[in-house]
């Protein structure tokens, strides 16, 4: 603001200046929404109204073998997914999440429980894709990468203990914007779950699926994908707020599809 003698005594000066803040207000305001709407990205399609009555397509990134830069994980899919239970369940679930978004950590920590159980009791088979794509939101350490480089990993080396790895990493989700888990971390990670080979150590300071990853992540974003979490259900995606998000919620959702 001028502080100008002249200033004092002029009214159109006057008026100017408050303008001036006006404006600066407003542009403040802005600042504070748009700051919510990234903030809210996360969980983008995930609490999109069910008042959408289109028919939601069979979610299938693909991503073969020879079509990946580096490495390849054992033990996924042809879409690229890290399976878990009976390929012939009658249930169908895929989830595709960011090990570093925190909607991803909220619908893991609500219903985790449940997909266990419900691969346990041979109704439903679970698919994750994970992918990379909020290394912006950790200090410039990449860690949105690393964690999924990790997920593979551990992954390879046994599928079987996977839930329980992802339960605990989430549980220890770095906040965003800060620092994320150094490779150290990653692996006392992993080592807890029972991957207590030297070749998953190995793999995640080596980054060895790091090229896989980039891959995967575009092949999920060339699908239409808008947002983490994304959950289906048989080919059907689920967006109503209420199920991703409360204790089990998806629970009824696959009790109704197991009929």
């Amino acid at each position: 603001m001028s502080n100008k003698p002249g200033d004092r005594k002029n009214p159109l000066a006057k008026a100017q200046r408050a303008d001036r803040n006006r404006k600066i207000a407003i542009q403040a305001g802005v600042a504070v929404v748009l700051v919510g709407l990234v903030a809210a990205i996360g969980i983008g399609l995930a609490m999109r109204k069910s008042d959408d009555k289109s028919t939601a397509a069979s979610f299938a990134p693909v991503v073969t073998h020879d079509q990946s830069a580096g490495a390849v994980p054992a033990n996924i899919t042809s879409t690229g997914a890290i399976r878990i239970g009976n390929p012939d369940a009658k249930v169908k679930v895929q989830v595709v999440a960011d090990l570093q978004c925190p909607a991803c950590q909220m619908f893991e920590q609500n219903n985790s429980s449940a997909l266990e159980a419900a691969v346990k009791n041979g109704s439903t088979v679970v698919e994750y894709n994970i992918i990379s794509f909020l290394d912006r939101a950790s200090n410039g350490n990449q860690y949105s990468t690393r964690a999924a480089n990790a997920a593979y990993a551990v992954a390879a080396a046994d599928p079987s203990k996977f839930q329980a790895w992802l339960a605990s990493m989430y549980s220890q989700q770095p906040k965003e914007n800060g620092n994320g888990m150094t490779d150290d971390q990653l692996i006392a990670i992993a080592t807890a779950a029972g991957y207590t080979e030297p070749a998953v150590a190995q793999d995640i300071t080596s980054q060895k699926y790091v090229a896989w990853v980039g891959d995967e992540t575009k092949a999920v974003f060339a699908t239409g994908l808008k947002s983490t979490p994304s959950v289906y259900v048989n080919g059907k995606s689920i967006t109503d707020g209420q199920t991703l998000m409360s204790p089990n919620g998806m629970q009824s959702v696959i009790e109704a599809a197991a009929k």
